[in-house]
């Protein structure tokens, strides 16, 4: 009986592996227990924008029932935080500076 459930497993991960479903995550070469998602993003504004709709998402949900959506709030506002290009804003601060000379 065991025997025949680890050729079910074993045919059960050659199929998963030939199938590939496990697309969107790639493991971090950095951590054995986390994973990195690539998103697709125009440019900045609209990294900008997709971020403000967060935060305002987050809000929006606060105010209407703080109690309900407390862990959905969380989540959003650590993707939020994940997003935000602090290297970038460096960057602007630098180019703003010249400007202003």
């Amino acid at each position: 009986m065991k025997l025949q459930q680890k050729e079910i497993i074993e045919d059960f991960v050659v199929l998963m592996n030939k199938i590939n479903y496990f697309k969107k995550l790639e493991s971090d070469p950095k951590s054995d227990n986390q994973f990195n998602l690539s998103l697709k993003i125009a440019s900045y504004s609209e990294l900008n924008l997709i971020i403000a709709s967060l935060l305002k998402t987050s809000i929006c949900a606060l105010k209407d029932d703080p109690s309900s959506t407390g862990m959905d709030v969380l989540l959003l506002l650590e993707i939020a935080l994940q997003m935000l290009t602090s290297d970038e804003m460096e960057l602007l601060d630098e180019l703003y500076r010249l400007v202003l000379r």
